[in-house]
């Protein structure tokens, strides 16, 4: 293989398309715009969306719904989730290397959803009003 050599791959290179150059080339005359209207102008253009001043189809419909970008910081852990971890002392990086909330998690809450029965100190971990009382409960603390 040499430099002089090097080739395009067939068929990833069109030749440009040459329009108005007389009805053998199949783009003559209207060169492929179509009959009047405003699309067949010189110059004739208009903004994504235009429908010709008919109220827009994004207009018409009700606005709906918003979603957080921050959503995706955050994460929950449930008590049953701590209960099967069964470390003593638990914070963010011990969550994250467990895999019970996602790499790009910055705030963890702890939710009562299940039983917990084992004394667990939460550092920089969030928890519930119920969380904490079933937490303190079982001997453990939230700081």
């Amino acid at each position: 293989m040499e430099l002089n050599t090097l080739k395009p791959a067939a068929g990833s290179k069109k030749p440009r398309r040459r329009v108005g150059r007389g009805i053998g080339s199949g783009l003559g005359k209207t060169a492929g715009r179509g009959h009047k209207g405003q699309k067949s102008r010189s110059g004739g253009f208009h903004k994504v969306g235009f429908e010709g001043g008919q109220m827009p189809l994004q207009r018409r419909l009700p606005k709906r719904g918003f979603k957080s970008q921050t959503l995706k910081f955050n994460a929950e852990v449930t008590l049953a989730d701590l209960q099967k971890l069964g470390q003593s002392e638990v914070d963010l990086l011990v969550l994250k290397q467990a895999g019970l909330v996602p790499l790009l998690a910055r705030k963890v809450k702890v939710i009562k959803t299940g039983e917990i029965s084992i004394a667990v100190k939460l550092n920089g971990v969030a928890a519930t009003a119920g969380a904490k009382a079933a937490i303190e409960a079982a001997g453990g603390s939230v700081a």
